[in-house]
């Protein structure tokens, strides 16, 4: 049967991907049995709480504490549930880091902590190094997101300004065991870059850092460079702190890119994918995406899917994110092209810093936005695509989705009428 409407075959799509990430349903399969003696959770990110949730439903009420976005709260038993900002730090985050780095001082060899960690986890675990500020953390985590740096850098840079990052989070529970659950965001599914790492020892320097700053043009305080020209905190891999933590990535984008690909395949579709650990600067992917989208046409339908991190590099005051100004240079590059959709979402619902997780495109995208007076060139000039997105009423906002595994982006190429 023909796809009679592809905008919600896309949306349904994103939707399934979203599902199939659910730590409702992961975490059930991923835990052991609850072990014996003193049971203490902890974790952060834009998942977090609703993987306590989780948890709680198999073990029952635990010990704990867990820091999540921002309207990203669950009900939990006896794990509180602590919300701050994201993606730029806030106090609410540094206060609840603080009192969870308390909970695991003082653990013994025969106690438990079981770590919660998924995307989100950068901004939310905040216990700068040094005599690095609050305000001078946030001040160089806003240069990081504006730069375009990709997101294995960014973390780079956290892990060393931070007591927490890079392994520094488990080394403050030694020598109590502590088993890691990760729902990955980051491409490749390197558990090192998930959330930064704060259960994962880095090899990474100091002076790994300094070349990044210097590469991006990212200017930092005196005190910022200061903890640059010590040691750093971030643990070695092989290190003795670290000598009692497993780590295991129970989510990744595949899995949800995978139950895409099912759903496409049941409707008809021949499904191309690009791969689910795309970086890159949004709008040049988009030409990209559209060039092979073009040449995709034919007799039958066909799904190109692709999933990773995309970064933008802010050149103007609009309000955007990666999916969406990617879908926005998407629409430009294809220009009207006929019988071609897409739809590009963070499965976390947030893109950038907005409410919203990304856009859907159609032929009729730009036509649409010439008729309400929407300028897409100057939009995407301005790093605006969401407000562009906003007119045409071609948002995708499902609200918080209580899951992370990145990026989603289809694109429909269906046969000429």
């Amino acid at each position: 049967m023909p796809i009679q409407d592809p905008d919600s075959f896309l949306r349904r799509l994103f939707d399934i991907a979203v599902q199939v990430a659910d730590p409702m349903a992961i975490i059930p399969q991923a835990l052991p049995e609850k072990p014996a003696g003193r049971v203490v959770v902890i974790g952060a990110g834009k998942a977090s709480a609703r993987m306590a949730e989780a948890v709680e439903s198999v073990w029952g009420p635990c010990e704990g504490l867990v820091i999540t976005r921002y309207g990203y709260d669950r009900p939990c038993e006896g794990i509180e549930i602590v919300q701050a900002a994201h993606p730029v730090p806030d106090e609410a985050g540094l206060v609840a880091t603080s009192r969870m780095l308390h909970r695991l001082k003082g653990l013994e060899e025969g106690d438990f902590v079981l770590s919660l960690i998924s995307g989100g986890a950068s901004a939310l675990l905040v216990q700068p190094a040094g005599d690095i500020t609050l305000a001078e953390k946030q001040a160089v985590n806003a240069a990081l997101l504006a730069s375009g740096a990709p997101i294995d850098k960014m973390n780079t840079v956290r892990k060393h300004l931070s007591r927490v990052k890079g392994g520094q989070l488990a080394a403050a529970a030694y020598p109590a065991k502590m088993l890691s659950l990760m729902i990955s965001d980051v491409p490749g599914d390197d558990m090192a870059f998930i959330g930064s790492g704060p259960t994962v020892g880095d090899a990474s320097t100091a002076e790994d850092v300094r070349a990044i700053l210097k590469t991006w043009n990212i200017e930092v305080p005196a005190s910022v460079s200061a903890v640059l020209a010590d040691e750093s905190g971030v643990v070695a891999p092989g290190d003795a702190s670290l000598s009692a933590v497993e780590n295991r990535v129970i989510a990744a984008p595949s899995q949800s890119l995978s139950a895409a690909v099912k759903e496409a395949v049941a409707a008809g579709c021949e499904v191309r994918l690009l791969g689910d650990d795309i970086e890159g600067e949004a709008r040049e992917v988009a030409a990209e995406h559209a060039a092979a989208a073009l040449a995709a046409r034919g007799g039958r339908p066909v799904l190109l899917l692709s999933g990773g991190e995309l970064t933008v590099t802010r050149r103007g005051a609009g309000v955007g994110g990666p999916n969406a100004e990617y879908a926005l240079a998407l629409a430009r590059a294809l220009d009207g092209a006929e019988g071609i959709y897409a739809i590009a979402c963070d499965t976390d619902g947030v893109d950038g810093a907005a409410e919203v997780a990304g856009a859907v495109i159609a032929p009729d995208t730009l036509a649409r936005a010439s008729e309400l007076g929407a300028d897409a060139d100057l939009a995407l000039e301005q790093n605006d695509a969401h407000s562009f997105f906003e007119k045409l009423d071609a948002q995708v906002v499902p609200g918080p989705t209580l899951t992370n595994v990145n990026d989603f982006r289809a694109i429909l190429v269906l046969p000429a009428a």
